[in-house]
């Protein structure tokens, strides 16, 4: 359900319409406004090239966590299309597999020893 949310950035008022929680649309006018403030320095008000170059800033880093989530997508598939290759190979070919035997177990034949 949408509702009426009043929120501030750089002073001027706004009055969006949400169904996101406000408290979560207040902490995004919070994070705008303090890029602004960043920009605008000791000056009073904020300029509108401190408005612009905010939203630039933002911009930019949508842009970079969006291509870091795709790479990162990308790898997983290729991860995971690998170990399904691997256990497709497994289970149509299982004799041409090697088998690993982990280090602690090598040299002592099947049962392995007990040590006190």
């Amino acid at each position: 359900m949408k509702r009426t949310i009043k929120i501030s950035i750089a002073g001027q008022q706004y009055v969006l319409r949400s169904d996101a929680d406000e408290g979560y649309v207040q902490s995004l006018a919070e994070s705008v406004n303090t890029r602004i403030n960043d920009l605008k320095g000791s000056r009073q008000v904020a300029t509108q090239s401190d408005v612009v170059l905010a939203a630039l800033k933002l911009a930019d880093e949508l842009q970079h966590e969006q291509q870091a989530r795709t790479r990162l997508r990308t790898q997983a598939r290729q991860q995971v299309q690998h170990m399904l290759d691997r256990l497709n190979l497994c289970i149509d070919q299982p004799e041409s597999v090697p088998v690993a035997v982990p280090a602690a177990a090598k040299g002592r034949g099947r049962r392995g020893r007990v040590d006190q």
